[in-house]
């Protein structure tokens, strides 16, 4: 019986999250909330903008007209720009004060003016300055027979990558960041619910009732292993949620490229979070009240930390060196594969350095638990607590 009593103790963890109602709602919660992302991303590409600017004479009307030809080549928006012409100035600030028009775009002997009513359009003042400059240097030019074109001919810059594209590199940001947050809620969310669980158990004096009839090896087993399949049940929810909902996205063309790095980020998660869940559970038997936890726990939550800011602040040479650092990898190597930065043989390579991570963590919190789950008379310290004594 004792020597499957971990199955009981794993089933116990996993339906006690299971009828948890904050465990369930915060899921449910977290669900609808990755699918009001995906909503309002193709709501918000999918809307367009159209804004009206009334001209007086043919000059303000083809300024309109070349920043309405810019707007329409951006691909990032569907917003437009048009011109509505009227007789005179009166009728401009007729329209403009009716809420007809978005501005008034008048042309004067010593520059342009771009009158509001009431609030400016950052899409207008981005995209006027520079359709008026060149409507005033094509003027200037049309004397000499030259044409701006002609005169700007070979001077477009174009941004390009050696490695990849630029769309797929500017959703590797977004997934890293996702990846990255993802990571750090689940793994200090369940790992400080380990460690809660523990010290609430050491508190009430249950634990001594378990360890009389569970062998502590088989208790910490149970308790790590059902949250880490709650945990991993969880991430494989809301990945699979953020995959579908992309496909119904203009993104939909990256989502076979996306779930093969889903695939790894969830390995690696599962690694990650066994190197680090034996350990939340040593750090919980440390502390002998609530007060305590915050002080034993620490350590790991700089470790999550480390994690999250290093996978957004590396770069180069030391991006790729995280890339294979137990946990830290579990953040960046995903992303790298997804880049086409990395092979699978990299990712392997980094994963089994996390699994061999995971087995010396699982010694060591399995050591601080030992030592520390029967000792009730204040804050175990880390030295004893590797020592085997208080």
């Amino acid at each position: 019986m004792t020597r499957n009593a971990w199955t009981i103790v794993a089933g116990r963890e996993v339906m006690a999250k299971l009828t948890d109602k904050s465990f369930v709602i915060s899921t449910i919660v977290s669900v609808l909330l990755i699918v009001g992302i995906m909503l309002f991303q193709m709501w918000f590409l999918g809307r367009a903008t159209e804004f009206k600017v009334v001209v007086t004479d043919d000059r303000a009307a083809a300024a309109v007209a070349a920043a309405g030809a810019s707007l329409a080549a951006n691909p990032l928006t569907r917003d437009t720009i048009v011109a509505v012409e009227v007789a005179d100035a009166e009728a401009a600030r007729a329209a403009l004060a009716a809420d007809d028009v978005r501005a008034w775009l008048e042309p004067g002997p010593d520059g342009w003016t771009l009158t509001y009513f009431k609030d400016a359009s950052s899409t207008l003042d981005a995209a006027l300055p520079t359709a008026v400059r060149e409507t005033v240097i094509a003027e200037q030019l049309a004397p000499t027979g030259q044409t701006l074109d002609a005169l700007t001919r070979g001077a477009a810059l174009t941004t390009e990558l050696m490695q990849g594209d630029a769309a797929r590199a500017s959703i590797a940001m977004a997934v890293g960041f996702v990846f990255a947050i993802l990571f750090l809620m689940s793994a200090l969310g369940f790992g400080m619910q380990i460690a809660t669980s523990v010290v609430e158990e050491k508190q009430n004096r249950i634990v001594e009732i378990l360890a009389s009839a569970i062998p502590t090896s088989q208790l910490l087993a149970g308790k790590v292993i059902g949250n880490t399949i709650m945990a991993l049940g969880q991430m494989v929810l809301f990945v699979a949620v953020g995959l579908i909902g992309l496909s119904f996205t203009e993104y939909s063309t990256f989502v076979p490229a996306l779930g093969e790095s889903a695939g790894w980020y969830v390995a690696f998660f599962l690694a990650g979070f066994l190197a680090l869940a034996c350990v939340w559970a040593g750090t919980g038997a440390m502390a002998s009240r609530q007060e305590d936890i915050g002080n034993t726990t620490m350590p790991l939550m700089m470790i999550l930390m480390v994690a999250y800011f290093a996978a957004f602040m590396a770069e180069g040479v030391w991006r790729t060196a995280l890339s294979y650092v137990p946990v830290v990898s579990s953040i960046i190597m995903p992303v790298r594969l997804f880049e086409g930065d990395a092979h699978w043989w990299d990712a392997a390579l980094a994963l089994g350095l996390n699994f061999a991570f995971a087995a010396f963590t699982i010694w060591l919190g399995a050591r601080l638990y030992r030592s520390s789950l029967l000792q009730v008379n204040g804050m175990v310290s880390l030295r004893d607590a590797l020592k085997g004594q208080r």
